[in-house]
């Protein structure tokens, strides 16, 4: 069967999962969590992959070694592809949150980064580009971001914020909406994965694909702990 929207129960499931968080209610709601959650998103990413590569659904469980929370299982369900810049795709309580780009920088391509910016040349493509993606309701993710200038960079610098960033992905939120639980989902995430596209290849063109593989392969060092 083909993707015929997500299903609303996701957003009731999560909101009784926060309030429950444990292998008691786990256990007597899995049944739930693979129709309602997990089906229509593999569904989907079957979908998607023909355009945007292969895709991996993140699994339900919490790494909780070396987290003061413990409860088991994540409130919300994620998917990511497989290339690097990678597109995402979350679905929780809140409604569905989509981005992209890289998540984990490694330092030679986070300092090729920061050159682009500094360069007046790259740096007013790069503005023409935040703003499209800005227009289209995306924005740059600040976590972990600086609180002061990198090393080596004026704190007056007029880019100083995306020099601060540590994270090289952009994201943007839906709260829940009649559209998700329809086919047309589909043409609305992919659409916007497309625009998403916009920043990772920017990013591949500027930072470079051999630079990018090491960012590939840290994730897959993390395994499926995201």
């Amino acid at each position: 069967m083909g993707f015929e929207g997500l299903d609303r129960d996701a957003v009731s499931f999560y909101a009784e999962l926060r309030a429950d968080n444990t292998k008691t209610w786990w256990t007597v709601n899995r049944a739930r969590y693979d129709t309602a959650v997990r089906g229509p998103f593999e569904a989907l990413g079957a979908e998607l992959e023909p355009e945007f590569g292969a895709l991996k659904i993140f699994r339900p469980y919490r790494d909780v070694r070396f987290s003061a929370d413990k409860t088991p299982y994540k409130l919300h369900i994620g998917m990511v592809s497989q290339a690097t810049p990678a597109h995402y795709l979350q679905l929780s309580e809140e409604g569905l949150m989509l981005g992209g780009g890289i998540y984990d920088v490694p330092p030679a391509a986070l300092a090729r980064f920061r050159e682009a910016v500094d360069d007046p040349r790259t740096a007013e493509d790069l503005d023409a580009l935040l703003e499209e993606l800005r227009s289209a309701g995306f924005e740059l993710r600040r976590e972990d971001a600086l609180k002061t200038a990198p090393r080596g960079y004026r704190a007056d610098h007029p880019r100083l914020q995306l020099l601060q960033l540590k994270r090289l992905a952009v994201g943007r939120r839906e709260p829940p909406a009649d559209w998700m639980w329809t086919p047309d989902a589909y043409d609305i995430i992919a659409d916007d994965w497309r625009t998403v596209s916009t920043w990772c290849t920017w990013l591949t063109e500027t930072v470079g694909a051999e630079l990018l593989e090491a960012a590939q392969s840290s994730r897959r060092g993390r395994g499926d702990r995201t």
